[in-house]
Formats: structure tokens, sequence, C-alpha cells
């Protein structure tokens, strides 16, 4: 665990640092469903209700990029770069993403139910109303980002953390927990789902803030009187 730490909390990498930078080939153009992207550089781009459901973006980077709705329903998202995008609603049910990094962005009332996260590191981003219900997050860290009215109800968090990251209003109802790490986290505002921390391990301050929302979960009372 200490070693996985260490390795998250390294700085983002520059667009120029990846070891496909070279190969990167701007884009020009509109996506579409199924479409493979392969080696792509998305740089400024407006996509507005764009519908690439089951599209494939493979070692491509995405810079200052905005989504504004859409459809992505299992688009598969492997071995990304994304760094200043926004993206406000849309729809990526059951996507998928392996191996991505992303930066100072901020997805806000997106839709990603179901979803699979491999291997994914989220640095300074700002996640605001993001549904993740019944989602599978393996290997995931939230590194000095800031999440709100985000909903992990239902989902499997494996080897997740959250160094540096304010949580507020999170929802974790009936999530599955293994590895989780919640110590490194600057606030820990959860709204509900307390007894879903099972297999989470949390610092002795954390516990005495979320002491008395426990003794509510197991009916208990506490009267100094």
């Amino acid at each position: 665990m200490p070693k996985r730490r260490e390795e998250h909390r390294r700085e983002p990498r520059e667009l120029g640092d990846l070891p496909y930078a070279g190969h990167l080939e701007p884009f020009d153009g509109r996506l579409s469903q199924g479409g493979d992207y392969d080696t792509v550089l998305f740089d400024g781009q407006e996509f507005e209700e764009a519908d690439a459901g089951g599209a494939r973006f493979m070692e491509s980077a995405f810079t200052s990029v905005t989504f504004t709705g859409g459809r992505y329903r299992r688009a598969r998202f492997s071995d990304v770069w994304m760094n200043g995008v926004r993206w406000v609603g849309g729809d990526l049910t059951e996507s998928v993403w392996v191996d991505a990094e992303i930066v100072m962005s901020a997805p806000a009332g997106t839709a990603l139910p179901g979803a699979e996260m491999h291997q994914v590191f989220f640095h300074r981003c700002k996640l605001d109303s993001v549904n993740l219900r019944a989602a599978d997050l393996r290997e995931v860290s939230f590194v000095e980002c800031t999440l709100r009215d985000v909903d992990f109800a239902g989902a499997t968090l494996t080897g997740v953390d959250f160094p540096g990251s304010t949580l507020e209003r999170v929802r974790f109802d009936k999530a599955r927990m293994s590895r989780v790490d919640l110590r490194g986290a600057v606030s820990l505002g959860i709204s509900d789902g307390y007894d879903a921390l099972r297999g989470a391990t949390i610092s002795g301050v954390q516990l005495m803030e979320l002491a008395p929302m426990f003794a509510q979960v197991l009916g208990v009372t506490v009267d100094d009187g």
C-alpha cells in the first residue's frame, strides 16, 4: 500500500512526456459511432451532442476539449491523456477506461453508470454530480480533486484512494470496497452509505468525525446526560 500511495503522488505528465507523443496526428472531423481513434490529438475542439457510442480511443491525447451532452455508451478509452477537458452532461454508460490520466478536468452532470475504470488517475479535477452508480473502479486514484455530489451507489471500489481530495455529499450506498484508502482525504463529506465503508481504511481523526453517523447506522444512542 505505501508504494502505491507514493506512485499516485507523482506529478502529472506533460503532453510531450507521453510515449506516443511523437506519433499523434491532429484530429479534424466529427466523432462517429464505433469509430477508431488511434494516436490522435484532440486540441481545443468542442463536441456538442456527438453520437460516438462504441467508439475506441487508443493512445490519444485531449487538451482544452469541451464535450457537451452526447452519447458515448460503451466507448473505450485506452491509454489516453486528458488535460483541461470539460465534460458537461453526456451519456458514458458502461464505458471502459484503462490506463487513463485525467488532469485539471471538470466532468459535471456526466453519467457513467456501469463504467469500468482500471488504472485511472485523476489529478486536480473537479467532479460535480457525476453518476458512477454500479461502476467498477480498480486501482483508481483521485489526487487533490474535489468530488461534489458524486454517486458511487452500488459501485465496486478496489484499490482506490483520495490523497489531498475533498469529498462533499458523496454517496456510497450499497458500494463494495476493498483496499480503499480514505486517510489522505482533506474532507470526508459522505451523505449516505456509512455502512458500506467496510473494507476502507480511515484515520483516527476521521473516525471521530464519522462516529455519530456510525452510531446512527448501528442504532446506538449516545447520551452524556
